[in-house]
């Protein structure tokens, strides 16, 4: 097998992982599950990944850099400060049956239990702040926003959107995507001194 044969079936081995572990869980997805979905020998998924931990950690930061890339995007674009933050605020609120929600869920719960898993997940969540973060204090040296401390209200921001899209996520109906949009505007507007009005 050429490396490139490797890292071509590697990265076909994490997108089925993904898949496997959106429809399993974490908790109960077996590297069997991967081989079979994969339609490759359990032998190949432990030649990639020594251990299931393993495996599920990388198909975990794997599943997730998909939504750096586009968060870098963001943040590394022209854009305004405040077009960056309604662009962020867009990629971080849960759309529909979100699979990455679902992912991400079921990743913090498991990295109770997972020292491999909590360190990707702290690692990963810690990019979106530190990216909120950013962009918020280029909107105040911007003149554009008004925040004494935009760490603070990067985490604020987005403590709010996790524990809303838990709700949304894993209760149905609970409350309307509507509600759910004007609670995040209004929070946001409120940490970076705008009207909820600009945020839409």
């Amino acid at each position: 097998m050429t490396r490139r044969t490797a890292e071509v079936r590697l990265d076909a081995l994490l997108s089925t992982a993904c898949e496997v572990i959106v429809e399993r869980g974490l908790a109960n997805t077996r590297t069997s599950d991967v081989a079979t979905a994969a339609g490759v020998s359990q032998a190949l998924v432990f030649y990639h990944f020594a251990t299931k931990e393993n495996l599920l950690a990388r198909a975990f930061a794997y599943a997730a850099q998909q939504d750096l890339d586009r968060l870098d995007a963001v943040v590394q674009s022209t854009a305004t400060p405040l077009e960056k933050l309604k662009k962020i605020l867009r990629l971080y609120v849960p759309q529909g049956r979100s699979k990455s929600w679902a992912m991400w869920i079921d990743g913090w719960s498991e990295s109770l239990r997972t020292p491999e898993l909590e360190k990707v997940s702290r690692r990963l969540d810690l990019r979106w702040k530190e990216a909120l973060t950013e962009v918020i204090s280029e909107g105040v040296d911007a003149g554009m926003f008004k925040c004494e401390e935009p760490a603070g209200a990067a985490w604020r921001i987005l403590a709010l959107i996790d524990g809303l899209a838990v709700q949304v996520t894993v209760h149905d109906r609970v409350i309307s995507r509507r509600q759910l949009s004007e609670w995040i505007r209004l929070t946001a507007a409120r940490e970076v001194g705008l009207e909820p009005a600009q945020l839409v």
